[in-house]
């Protein structure tokens, strides 16, 4: 199993009062599939997600991460796994540096993670932009210059660098319009398909998470309520959380497309 995640708790206080943002949430990935992780705000799939990006800490619980103890790593062995769990987030400008140029974005985690010497860099550059539909003359860009929608693009591109086995995607497309937002999703699957790479999709969206996802996971005040193939939990929802998501996007269950059933 590529990822394990084990009775994971966490509380926070909030306006004088102790919230269980996740109670005993248990879950697994293997690899190469997309697990879809759902829920309305303040279910607790942020914080699941950023727990597992080790950007805050868990309360009670296991993380075990290609067969080791995720939550345990420091120090210089954690920066060296970070490599094959990477991210892409929904507000992309603000995880760049704005003044930085998309060769430097791209050249950066090459680097740190010693993915290829730097005579190789500026070819393995070109090779990823070309890879998620850009020209490789996009490199000396600004990354304030290039569209969301591209910019997006670059976020995958670099996510994609260091050949992580897990992508984390929180709300990755919930800012693009609609048109670009399809060509992203597909993109993502392509390159999952070539590459093998499994994905945690955090979404608000049960449509965007039906195009691309094998199994999705129900989230409702910290606890996992349900979990289930997309097909299933979208046709025949098991949870209340999962038929109010559903009322609110009636179109689902009216030829919205799906992504096809993967065999782990």
């Amino acid at each position: 199993m590529l990822l394990d995640i084990a009775n994971l708790s966490k509380r926070f206080s909030s306006g004088g009062r102790d919230v269980a943002a996740l109670n005993d949430v248990s879950l697994t990935l293997p690899p190469g599939e997309t697990l879809g992780l759902v829920g309305a705000s303040g279910s607790g799939k942020s914080t699941l997600a950023r727990i597992l990006l080790r950007l805050t800490s868990a309360d009670a619980g296991s993380i075990r991460f290609e067969g080791k103890d995720w939550l345990a790593l420091s120090g210089a062995e954690l920066r060296r796994r970070r490599a094959k769990m990477q991210m892409v987030f929904q507000d992309v400008l603000g995880a760049f540096n704005p003044r930085a140029t998309v060769a430097s974005v791209l050249g950066d985690p090459l680097r740190i993670h010693d993915i290829v010497p730097k005579v190789e860099r500026p070819r393995e550059i070109a090779t990823l932009l070309e890879r998620v539909g850009l020209p490789a003359s996009y490199a000396s860009r600004s990354i304030r210059e290039v569209s969301g929608g591209q910019r997006q693009r670059i976020a995958i591109a670099r996510a994609i660098a260091t050949r992580p086995s897990l992508i984390v995607l929180d709300e990755a497309v919930s800012a693009l319009d609609v048109s670009i937002r399809g060509k992203i999703l597909e993109l993502l699957v392509e390159l999952q398909q070539e590459r093998g790479i499994a994905c945690l999709f955090v979404s608000h969206d049960l449509a965007v998470l039906r195009a691309v996802s094998h199994r999705i996971a129900v989230m409702e005040a910290g606890r996992l309520v349900e979990i289930a193939s997309a097909r299933q939990v979208i046709e025949n929802p098991q949870s209340s959380a999962a038929r109010a998501l559903i009322a609110a996007v009636p179109r689902l269950v009216t030829g919205m497309p799906e992504r096809p059933h993967h065999d782990v």
